[in-house]
């Protein structure tokens, strides 16, 4: 017999409900109150651009002085060494990835919402110098994705930004 089955998918939009749930992007959620709402600071890093470039996807591009909220944002990298081998020879690195972040707003001057975001990705160095800078590169991107969703999840959970 299954854990789950078709009494599961009749009840759980009863516990939803009962929970207060109530979806990001709904009519009056905080993801539409938020879109195209938000200037995100320029970037003046490769890591940065990638941040500001997925934070603008997700929450939308302002229209620049008709924002609503400024986001500023810093992030930061660390790559290390994560498999080393007897002849130490470093096989695998992970990238750790720091981004904070403070959504001010542009009426009142004040701080909405600040915080922290960390996460980690990690890269193969097996292969020729070509293939392990590629690795890390792609890696940098995935690391800037995550970070981006991270802090947009945590916009769209903090309270008072959906009026």
């Amino acid at each position: 017999m299954s854990l789950f089955d078709r009494r599961t998918l009749l009840v759980m939009p009863l516990a939803l409900a009962a929970c207060g749930f109530q979806p990001v992007y709904a009519p009056g959620g905080s993801g539409s109150a938020l879109f195209g709402r938000v200037a995100v600071s320029a970037p003046n890093t490769v890591e940065s651009y990638l941040l500001v470039q997925n934070l603008e996807q997700q929450l939308g591009r302002s229209a620049g002085a008709v924002s609503d909220y400024t986001l500023d944002v810093q992030v930061s990298t660390e790559i290390r060494g994560a498999a080393i081998t007897t002849t130490n020879e470093t096989t695998r690195y992970t990238i750790d990835g720091r981004a904070q972040y403070a959504l001010k707003s542009n009426e009142t001057g004040q701080v909405a919402a600040s915080g922290t975001v960390t996460d980690f990705v990690g890269y193969s160095a097996s292969g020729s110098t070509v293939s392990t800078l590629a690795d890390e590169r792609d890696a940098k991107e995935r690391l800037m994705v995550i970070l981006s969703g991270h802090i947009v999840n945590r916009l769209f959970s903090t309270p008072g930004l959906s009026e």
